[in-house]
């Protein structure tokens, strides 16, 4: 009897698991950080995800700020299929998701999170203005 239970709870715990996997986001978002709110989301595309592994691969050093995550300004949030992989002085993991962080008058800079979700801001020697035209949102 409990092994009849046991076989039945476990394809729908299955399946469960299955469905949230699936239900993944793969649209690009835009928050307002002033607000925090996402104001903006578009399907992501082959153009978006080829200026986000440009601005990825320049990145050229770490944030050095006690507190990275600015008042004002702008963050967005790609999903990166497939990932990509990392390797530099300051970061080597396998990258499924970037945050590009653009405070407002300051330069833009990156979030990642590693494989254990340790979280790494940097910057990085590029435009970004790329992106933003292929997000259609000007700043």
């Amino acid at each position: 009897m409990v092994r009849k239970i046991w076989l039945s709870i476990i394809p729908i715990f299955l399946l469960f698991n299955l469905l949230i996997i699936s239900a993944q986001s793969t649209k690009v978002e835009l928050l307002d950080i002033e607000k925090n709110k996402v104001i903006k989301t578009s399907p992501t595309n082959p153009n978006i995800q080829s200026e986000a592994e440009k601005i990825i691969n320049a990145i050229d050093n770490i944030v050095k700020k006690f507190n990275p995550i600015p008042a004002k300004g702008y963050m967005i949030k790609i999903p990166l299929e497939p990932s990509i992989l990392v390797e530099n002085k300051w970061l080597n993991a396998l990258i499924d998701e970037a945050i590009i962080i653009i405070p407002e008058g300051e330069e833009p800079y990156l979030l990642l999170f590693d494989d254990e979700n340790n979280p790494s801001f940097l910057t990085f020697k590029g435009e970004i203005v790329p992106l933003l035209n292929a997000l259609n949102f000007s700043l």
